[in-house]
C-alpha cells in the first residue's frame, strides 16, 4: 500500500527518509537555509535594530535552527512552515519559506487535508504581504527625491507576496498530484497482476479438472467395453473348455462366438481412441444406440445366459450422450449378471415414459432362493450412477427382497432430441 512521503514514515522511527540521496537533498536545504537565516538574524538585530552582542548572537543562533528545521520537512511538513512564519517579520529566511511552502502542498493529502494548507498558506502570504509592504512604507526618502505613490509600493508588496507564496504551493500540489497519480497507477497494475496471476490459476486449475473429468469419461469407456466383452469371452472359454472334447462342433460355434466379441471390443476400442485423435469439427447426428440392446441381449443368450427383453413405450430418439448411458447401465447390469449369478435369469427392460426413458436389468437369484454371492456395485456401478446422475436422471442399484440383483436408471425426458431436428 502506498503512502505519500509526509505520512506513515513513523513507522520507522528518527530516520524518515526512504532513500539515500532525498537526506543528502534535505540536508543541503536545510544548510543553505541554516546559513540564510543566521546571516538574516545578524543583519536584523545587529544591522537594522543595532542591539548589542547579547542579543545578536542569540538571534543568529535562532535562525540558523529555523533554517534546519527543514531536516524535519518530509516527516512533520507544517513544522518548518510555522518557522517561517515567525522569521517573516524579519524579512528573511526566504529559502527556509519557499521549500517549506512547496513540501506542504506536496506531501499532505490533497483533498482530504486542503484546509491545511490553504489556511497555512493564506497566512504566510497575507503575513508577507503585510511586512513588505510595511517595510516599503517605512523607506525614509532621501532629501530632494520624492516618493513613489502608495500604490505602487502597494503592488511591489502584492506581487513580492505572491512570488514567494503561490508558485511554491501551485508546483507543491503539482508534484504531489502527480506523485499520488503515480502511485495509483502503480497499485492499480500491481491489482491487475494480481488479478491475472488470479485468473491463470484459475484456467489452470479448470484445465487441471477438465483433464482429469476427460480421463474419468474414458477410463469409464473402457471399463464398460472390456469389462463386458472380456466377460463373455470368459464365459465363452470356460463352456469351450468343458465341450471341446464331447461337442467339437459346439466348441466351434462358442470359439467363433469367442472371436465375434473380440472383434467387437476391439472396434469400439478403435472407436474409443478414435474420439481422442478425432479434430473438432461441425456435430453430426450419431445413430441411436439403443437401437444396439436386442444386439447386446442376444450376445449375453450367446454366452449361455438366459435373459429376455422387454420394449414398451412409444419409442423417441434421445441425444446420443443419453442412449450411450442407457446402453452402459443395460450392459453394466448383464456384465455384473455374468460374473456374479450365473444361472440366473435376467430380464432387460427397456421403457419409454412420458417423463424419460428407463432401463433395468434384474436378476433372480440362482438356485431355488439360496444365498448366494450378489453383484457387488464396484466401480462400474459407480461410475454408471455418476453419468446418469450428471445428466440429471435417477440410478438405483442393490438386492431385490427375493434375492436378485436390480439395476436401474431413469433419464429425463428433457434429453430427447426434437422431432423437428430429424426432419
Amino acid at each position: 500500500m502506498s503512502m505519500s512521503p509526509g505520512e506513515g514514515a513513523s513507522a520507522r522511527g528518527l530516520w524518515w527518509w526512504e532513500q539515500r540521496r532525498s537526506a543528502l537533498l534535505d540536508g543541503f536545504l536545510a544548510a543553505l537555509a541554516a546559513l540564510e537565516c543566521a546571516l538574516g538574524g545578524y543583519s536584523f538585530f545587529g544591522d537594522r535594530l543595532h542591539l548589542g552582542a547579547a542579543a545578536v548572537v542569540p538571534a543568529t543562533v535562532i535562525g540558523a535552527l529555523g533554517g534546519a528545521s527543514l531536516l524535519v520537512r518530509r516527516r512533520w511538513p507544517a513544522v518548518p512552515v510555522l518557522v517561517s512564519m515567525v522569521l517573516v517579520p524579519g524579512l528573511f529566511g526566504i529559502i527556509l519559506l519557499v521549500v517549506s511552502l512547496y513540501t506542504l502542498a506536496a506531501t499532505w493529502t490533497w483533498p482530504s487535508r486542503r484546509g491545511r494548507v490553504l489556511v497555512l498558506s493564506s497566512v504566510v502570504f497575507v503575513e508577507t504581504l503585510g511586512m513588505v509592504l510595511f517595510s516599503l512604507l517605512t523607506i525614509e526618502p532621501k532629501p530632494g527625491e520624492p516618493l513613489p505613490a502608495t500604490w505602487v509600493f502597494v503592488l511591489i508588496a502584492v506581487l513580492v507576496s505572491v512570488g514567494l507564496t503561490v508558485p511554491p504551493v501551485v508546483t507543491g500540489l503539482y508534484i504531489g498530484a502527480r506523485r499520488r497519480l503515480v502511485e495509483s497507477l502503480k497499485d492499480r497494475a500491481h491489482g491487475l497482476e494480481a488479478e491475472l496471476d488470479l485468473l491463470a490459476e484459475q484456467a489452470r486449475e479448470r484445465a487441471r479438472r477438465a483433464r482429469l473429468e476427460e480421463r474419468t469419461r474414458i477410463a469409464r469407456e473402457m471399463h464398460d467395453v472390456v469389462a463386458h466383452r472380456v466377460s463373455l469371452m470368459v464365459v465363452h472359454a470356460g463352456a469351450l473348455e468343458r465341450i471341446v472334447a464331447k461337442d467339437p462342433e459346439k466348441a466351434a460355434q462358442s470359439a467363433k462366438l469367442m472371436a465375434d466379441t473380440g472383434r467387437q471390443a476391439l472396434n469400439e476400442l478403435r472407436e474409443i481412441l478414435g474420439v481422442l485423435r478425432m479434430n473438432e469439427g461441425p456435430a453430426v447426428e450419431a445413430p441411436s444406440v439403443l437401437a444396439e440392446l436386442p444386439r447386446l441381449v442376444d450376445q449375453s443368450k450367446a454366452a449361455g445366459m438366459t435373459v429376455t427383453l422387454t420394449v414398451s413405450g412409444s419409442r423417441r430418439p434421445y441425444n446420443g450422450e443419453a442412449e450411450q448411458t442407457a446402453y452402459r447401465v443395460v450392459q453394466e447390469g448383464l456384465t455384473n449378471a455374468h460374473k456374479h449369478a450365473g444361472g440366473a435369469r435376467v430380464s432387460v427392460l427397456l421403457a419409454y415414459l412420458p417423463n424419460g426413458v428407463r432401463v433395468a436389468v434384474l436378476n433372480d437369484c440362482p438356485g431355488g432362493g439360496e444365498q448366494v454371492k450378489l453383484p457387488s456395485g464396484g466401480n462400474g456401478l459407480v461410475g454408471m450412477r455418476e453419468r446418469v446422475l450428471a445428466l440429471g436422471g435417477s440410478f438405483l442399484a442393490g438386492p431385490e427382497q427375493d434375492g436378485g440383483y436390480r439395476v436401474e436408471a431413469l433419464l429425463p425426458s428433457r434429453l430427447a432430441v426434437s422431432t423437428d431436428r430429424l426432419v
